[in-house]
């Protein structure tokens, strides 16, 4: 078995895959719309990154014992 049949069982992604995935998405979104998509993933990302830190705050048994 090649390398390259092994990838493609694997399911790794490659170049044409991303070239289709972006084609898509410009078809889709159009360009304008693509950076405000992004801009709001990070927010969400970064909303959520905030919670599971403040979670983790919120377990920490040191905190707990000092309050």
């Amino acid at each position: 078995m090649n390398i390259i049949s092994l990838f493609v069982l694997m399911g790794m992604i490659g170049p044409w895959q991303i070239v289709i995935v972006v084609a898509l998405l410009l078809l889709f979104f159009g360009g304008k719309k693509i950076p405000e998509l992004m801009r709001g993933l990070g927010q969400g990302m970064k909303e959520f990154k905030k919670a599971t830190d403040q979670d983790k705050e919120d377990e920490d048994p040191e905190k707990i014992e000092k309050k």
